[in-house]
């Protein structure tokens, strides 16, 4: 009896599960004639609308990929276009240009422990401006080389320092004395400053003055690195097909 009575339940149960999966969906199913149903326009099409496309041109490189080596890099390149302007604020504080030069040796514009550091990856040009401001005086120097590597070597194996460039009102400056310098790259470019007092007077670590304008400067240098990219960029753009 107790199997019979199991072999009965399971039967009850399996009718009870195929009753619910019949009835899922709710409701009997339809009995109209085929004539009441919605007409076929009614009903969601088998092919769903085709994608359209808009003929975009693809937008330029970045800035950085312009300035990465001396092949995509074809802006002019002279003192008076990386250092344009006479007057200029950085990080709140004016200083102005008393002088720019150009080293196509390089090695004449650094000193005996950079010079040999420069010659030994290539460098092509060395750049230099002087900044003035509150009895303050830096040199930024931008010096150009075939790629990316060879600038990011010079960073690495940095040795002062870049001779510090007089002229313009402003005195010969931080030649036989401690000065702020710093040392970076960016792309094809190593850029270096030096910075100091033009009484003469040393700066050692306990002048923030002289630090901030060594520190000023590098974030010129690499501005106006960065600024060929974007104006090159800018141009590649606006050419037709481009």
């Amino acid at each position: 009896m107790l199997a019979g009575g199991g072999a009965l339940a399971t039967a009850a149960i399996a009718g009870i599960v195929a009753f619910a999966v019949v009835n899922e969906g709710g409701g009997d199913p339809s009995a109209k004639p085929s004539d009441s149903l919605p007409p076929s326009s009614d009903l969601p099409s088998s092919s769903p609308p085709q994608p359209t496309f808009k003929d975009e041109p693809p937008p330029p490189p970045p800035p950085k990929d312009f300035i990465a080596d001396a092949e995509h890099d074809k802006a002019p390149l002279s003192a008076k276009t990386l250092y344009p302007s006479e007057k200029v604020t950085i990080n709140g504080r004016p200083y102005r240009r008393t002088a720019t030069s150009t080293s196509d040796s390089c090695t004449d514009a650094a000193h005996s422990g950079l010079g040999p550091v420069l010659k030994r990856h290539g460098c092509r040009a060395l750049y230099r401006a002087t900044f003035t401001r509150d009895g303050l005086a830096v040199t930024v120097g931008i010096a150009a080389f075939s790629d990316t590597r060879a600038a990011a070597q010079v960073k690495k194996e940095y040795q002062p320092n870049l001779v510090a460039l007089p002229g313009g009102g402003v005195p010969d400056f931080c030649r036989t004395v401690t000065c702020r310098t710093t040392a970076n790259s960016l792309g094809r470019y190593a850029y270096f400053t030096i910075a100091g007092r033009t009484d003469g007077k040393a700066s050692g670590p306990e002048d923030e003055a002289a630090q901030r304008a060594a520190l000023d400067g590098s974030n010129y240098g690499y501005a106006r690195v960065l600024q060929r990219g974007r104006a090159q960029s800018s141009a590649a753009a606006e050419e037709p097909g481009s």
